[in-house]
């Protein structure tokens, strides 16, 4: 479950953090002209894949712009976790490029509320909220021991902003590089107990059992993602998840598929949890693999708002949409350690064209399962939707040429459910050099999970 705004009391945090740092007409004149300024430059950055160097201005534009499309992600990424009960509500966490902090303020509010943003996950209460208050926080809802390496400039928003976070959720920042970061120095920790997240209280010197492990937004600037990974996993939980998000543009999506490729299914600890589930245990995708969530717009935070009003034709030759951020369209991989599968469906030969195959059945009516891996891909006409079993290494599309009662589970399904096509005609797509799928009135499409 996600959230459509970002809650009351973190817009208050950030306002309250703009407000001391530049006075209560923050958005207007230098300082305004300065954050919106860095928010610029940051997207021109991001766009010409440059790094973006951290100052303290570029770290309070990079959260009133990128803040709350990230804590809203997470959001939709865990839930995938709560539906099977594998996100414990005593958890220990490790935040891995923390920034701002949109992830670890998302997890903060999925476990305890905040505003109505919360999950409300297994309240074993019955969803009184007795210790909560008006903010909506449920203090009691979770422990969290909970660790963010982050060596920007960013910590110093991170560490204002977490401020606000329940008396359960014990946060440590760690101002080093994931590369520098000691995993022996936090121990193995209890989150039960209120001196675990000290860095300095555990002389244990066994580093294991982190709960999740969370990479938002940053394994694509890492020179060695794999390495740092398969770090990672040496001090998981053995029932823990590593969650790693990007934005969903081609190339931060893609470098996302293939690092997860080389670490699942080139290693031998991970596994892939969600979304890109290998239907077929002996086989492996080297397509493209483009492939991104698509949820509802935020309502637009009031500081984007505030400083989006402050812009003035003087500044640059942009709209002041330009400072509004509010789509939520993230790339996510989780994976796990035990082999578990957020679905436990497998193709079967016997019934099933395998994608790697796909050749050998173009023109052919076909069965066969597969993952939905995006939104409605179309501009205008037929609903495209990338399909994928986990074999293939061409890009694969099914295409609604005629919604019916039989296959209407294709548009309704989530992204990230599975699909069962019966009838289907598969087509070679030259212009686009993909297989095409045509779902029309013979077809029928059942979805098997996540409707």
């Amino acid at each position: 479950m996600g959230t459509r705004r970002v809650s009351k009391p973190l817009q208050q945090a950030l306002e309250d953090l703009l407000v001391e740092r530049y006075g209560a007409n923050w958005h207007r004149g230098d300082s305004g002209a300065d954050l919106r300024t860095a928010i610029r430059e940051f997207k021109a950055d991001y766009l010409d894949r440059e790094p973006v160097e951290y100052d303290d201005t570029t770290a309070v534009g990079y959260a009133i712009y990128h803040l709350p499309a990230y804590y809203a992600a997470v959001g939709y990424v865990l839930s995938t976790l709560t539906e099977r009960g594998l996100l414990p509500r005593s958890i220990r966490v490790l935040d891995v490029g923390a920034g701002a902090g949109g992830p670890a303020l998302g997890l903060h509010d999925f476990l305890f509320g905040g505003d109505g943003a919360g999950d409300g996950g297994n309240d074993d209460d019955g969803g009184n909220n007795d210790d909560g208050d008006a903010s909506g926080i449920d203090e009691r809802a979770a422990s969290v021991d909970y660790h963010a390496v982050e060596p920007s400039a960013a910590a110093d928003v991170l560490d204002r902003l977490i401020d606000e976070t329940a008396r359960n959720f014990r946060p440590t920042i760690h101002r080093t590089t994931i590369e520098e970061f000691e995993y022996d120095s936090v121990g193995q920790g209890d989150p039960d107990d209120s001196n675990a997240a000290d860095a300095g209280d555990s002389d244990t010197g066994d580093a294991g059992g982190f709960d999740l492990i969370l990479f938002g937004n940053v394994l694509n600037e890492l020179d060695e993602p794999e390495r740092v990974l398969d770090t990672a996993f040496e001090y998981l939980a053995p029932d823990g998840s590593v969650v790693a998000l990007e934005p969903a543009d081609r190339n931060t999506a893609t470098g996302l598929r293939e690092i997860e490729r080389a670490v699942a299914d080139d290693g031998d600890e991970a596994t892939v949890y969600a979304p890109t589930l290998r239907l077929w245990p002996d086989a492996t995708p080297s397509d493209r693999g483009w492939s991104f969530d698509v949820q509802s717009d935020l309502d637009t935070p009031a500081f984007q708002q505030r400083l989006a009003d402050g812009h003035d034709d003087t500044e640059a030759d942009v709209e002041p949409d330009a400072y509004r951020n509010v789509d939520v369209q993230f790339a996510y991989s989780v994976l796990r350690g035990d082999g578990e599968r957020r679905y436990p469906f497998q193709a079967s030969r016997d019934r099933h064209a395998r994608m790697a195959e796909m050749d050998n059945h173009v023109t052919e009516r076909i069965d066969l399962l597969g993952v939905k891996l995006s939104h409605d891909l179309s501009d205008d006409g037929n609903s495209l939707y990338r399909i994928g079993d986990g074999s293939q290494s061409t890009d694969h599309y099914a295409v609604l040429t005629k919604e019916s009662g039989l296959n209407r589970d294709l548009a309704a399904a989530p992204y990230g459910a599975v699909l069962a096509f019966e009838n289907v005609l598969a087509l070679w797509n030259d212009d686009e050099a993909a297989y095409n799928l045509v779902v029309d009135a013979e077809t029928v499409v059942d979805s098997l999970s996540g409707s």
